[in-house]
């Protein structure tokens, strides 16, 4: 009886370790998440950030105006403008 009694405390306290280890991982693995999402949000910022900084580095004042002064660039008269239209595809049939 004794025997019996020792090995059920011997399972209990095995039982009682393995709860507590389960537990101490889950809540590392939570914490770990937590961080992880935090990260993806400062992400997200840092992401809308570039994107609102490249659009406004490739705004079509920002670009005409540094062409002018840098480039020494000018828009051509209208009469100097050519439309050349699309090529079309005419597809050869053996």
């Amino acid at each position: 009886m004794i025997k019996l009694n020792l090995l059920l405390v011997l399972v209990l306290v095995m039982c009682a370790l393995g709860i507590v280890t389960a537990q101490h991982k889950a809540r590392k693995i939570f914490i770990e998440l937590q961080q992880e999402q935090e990260l993806a949000k400062k992400m997200e910022v840092e992401w809308g950030q570039l994107q609102l900084e490249q659009s406004t580095w490739a705004m079509h004042t920002r670009i005409e105006k540094i062409a002018t002064a840098y480039l020494q660039m000018q828009v051509p008269d209208a009469s100097r403008i050519q439309v050349v239209p699309p090529a079309t595809n005419k597809a050869v049939r053996p």
